[in-house]
């Protein structure tokens, strides 16, 4: 947590690198892309799988906040950017979860992804992407449904209403089980009166994350562009790290939630 906020505290001191960024995860691609070696519009449409005015418009951004430079009709990185975002973002860490997990990020929404969580995606170097398939359609949600059932103790934010999810939650409340949920504010309304969940609290905004973490496990699905719920593919892990940044993806997100409130 203290090199977290060493990382979030020095975001507005150099280029705004970190917020200006993680605020978009194509800028993210390219960066990783020529982190490792430098390429004209050609190569990074095809290494990357953007299209071309995606990459020149943010290129052009980037240019302009001193990310990458051109010479000879390719970018490079500037000196600077591969220096300061190696040092804030532990660079290395970011492309190799970029690499192993832009499926799931492209098209998706993750804007809501709060900065101080994008600066520790390094965390997640071990997590693994599972979806499902025409054989068990239904694999995220069998595999959530039964990591419930066997928690001990559950934090998550839980952005729809699916009755398995919170039967299994009502349950492990009914048993003291520790249970800390966040929920869209139609549903806190729904269930405020009849849930056993007393840690309950809700947020206001649309196409948010789903976020599971139990004593074993955390999970991470989200929102395709479109508005609908990306059930086929979700991120999860059970290594420590993994949980540890999806601990702090909840308090940073309940954190935000919280602030919000407060100015309305």
């Amino acid at each position: 947590m203290i090199k977290n906020e060493e990382y979030v505290n020095n975001v507005d001191s150099i280029f705004d690198d970190v917020k200006f960024a993680s605020n978009s995860f194509i800028r993210l691609k390219i960066l990783a892309t020529l982190y490792d070696k430098p390429q004209n519009m050609k190569e990074l449409t095809e290494t990357t799988n953007l299209s071309y005015s995606s990459i020149s418009s943010n290129m052009h951004e980037m240019e302009l906040k001193n990310f990458v430079y051109r010479e000879n009709n390719k970018y490079f990185l500037t000196n600077s950017a591969k220096v300061r975002i190696a040092d804030a973002m532990e660079f290395n860490g970011v492309i190799k979860l970029l690499n192993d997990f832009f499926n799931i990020i492209d098209s998706h929404v993750v804007d809501l992804i709060p900065v101080a969580s994008v600066c520790e995606l390094h965390l997640l170097g071990k997590a693994n992407l599972m979806e499902s398939s025409g054989v068990d359609a239904y694999r995220t949600y069998n595999f959530i449904d039964k990591c419930l059932a066997m928690a001990d103790h559950v934090t998550c934010v839980l952005p729809f209403y699916y009755e398995p999810f919170f039967n299994n939650l009502d349950e492990l409340a009914s048993k003291n089980k520790e249970v800390e949920l966040l929920v869209p504010e139609g549903i806190f309304e729904k269930i405020e009166e009849t849930t056993k969940i007393r840690n309950l609290d809700f947020f206001t905004e649309e196409d948010v994350f789903l976020l599971i973490i139990t004593d074993q496990v955390m999970i991470l699905g989200l929102f395709m562009e479109n508005g609908y719920f990306d059930q086929n593919r979700l991120i999860t892990s059970k290594n420590e790290n993994s949980i540890l940044w999806a601990y702090n993806l909840f308090e940073n997100f309940k954190k935000e939630v919280n602030e919000l409130k407060t100015h309305l």
